[in-house]
């Protein structure tokens, strides 16, 4: 039965059965009897009673035979889950197909809101976790920023959190089709570092620095050591291009002028977004 049927024999939005595919919440009390009378209309037998058995148990009420072990908690459970929003049903089952694109270690380069005129990089580690999820970890100098990155309908999504101030920090890249990214392109939002936290959108750009070794002892020591690192971009390293991706010119002036855009985009025709095919012959 799809979720748009069960919604509709159940009265309800469809929204609102993805939510519980998901484990985001769990049915009331007057949907979980209107559910178990249109299961029971079904499987002879079914009652309310049944909810309670484990997954195994479940199986064998419809004769099937018991799922295969789910190695992620449930989105309903948010300590061992994470993460508990609607849509997570989808992330993971991408994350499931692309985690590999995307796992490895990697560096951001960005303009500095702070420090006008200076550029920094964050390094870190991005790796898929039990819950399912690909877990994001980035920082320099001591300062962390921990989180997820959710791939959703080509674009990567990021949510992380300063370890420190508590504030969190989203992201969104461009993803690649081919099988594995080698460098992304997209935008912070943030508050900024200054005295007065500004809220802040600016480009950033990440690069694969290097890939996990499947040990995981070895890998958080080196992303250990990644987060230790001086943050800080020598001038002389950033080349012309990342440096005009970087900073633009953006604002009605630079439209009628013709060196802009009216708003600060990561569009694709200016992506430095880029993948490579698994032997590494293609590039794009």
């Amino acid at each position: 039965m799809s979720r748009g049927r069960l919604a509709a024999d159940l009265g309800v939005d469809k929204s609102l059965v993805g939510r519980w595919c998901s484990g985001a919440v769990t049915p009331s009390a007057h949907n979980l009897e209107n559910l178990t009378k249109l299961i029971a209309s079904k499987q002879a037998g079914f009652t309310m009673l049944d909810w309670d058995r484990d997954l195994a148990g479940l199986a064998h009420v419809f004769g099937i035979e018991p799922p295969a072990t789910v190695t992620y908690a449930p989105a309903a459970q948010p300590a061992a889950g994470g993460l508990p929003l609607p849509g997570l049903d989808l992330v993971r089952m991408v994350t499931e197909r692309r985690a590999a694109t995307y796992e490895g270690f990697w560096r951001t380069t960005r303009p500095s809101i702070a420090m006008p005129g200076r550029f920094f990089h964050d390094y870190g580690m991005i790796r898929k976790g039990p819950d399912g999820l690909l877990s994001f970890k980035m920082g320099g100098s001591g300062l962390l920023f921990d989180g997820w990155l959710l791939p959703v309908e080509g674009q990567l999504f990021a949510i992380l959190f300063d370890t420190v101030g508590q504030t969190p920090v989203f992201l969104i890249f461009n993803g690649v089709s081919l099988h594995r990214a080698a460098q992304l392109d997209g935008l912070i939002l943030a508050a900024a570092l200054n005295a007065a936290r500004t809220p802040s959108a600016y480009p950033v750009i990440m690069e694969r620095i290097g890939d996990l070794t499947g040990d995981k002892e070895a890998d958080d020591e080196h992303c250990a050591d990644l987060l230790a690192s001086d943050p800080a971009a020598p001038d002389e390293t950033l080349p012309d291009d990342v440096r005009r991706h970087l900073i633009r010119d953006i604002g009605p002036k630079a439209v009628e002028a013709g060196v802009g855009e009216l708003f600060l985009l990561s569009s694709w025709a200016n992506s430095m977004s880029k993948g490579l095919s698994a032997g590494g012959h293609l590039q794009g």
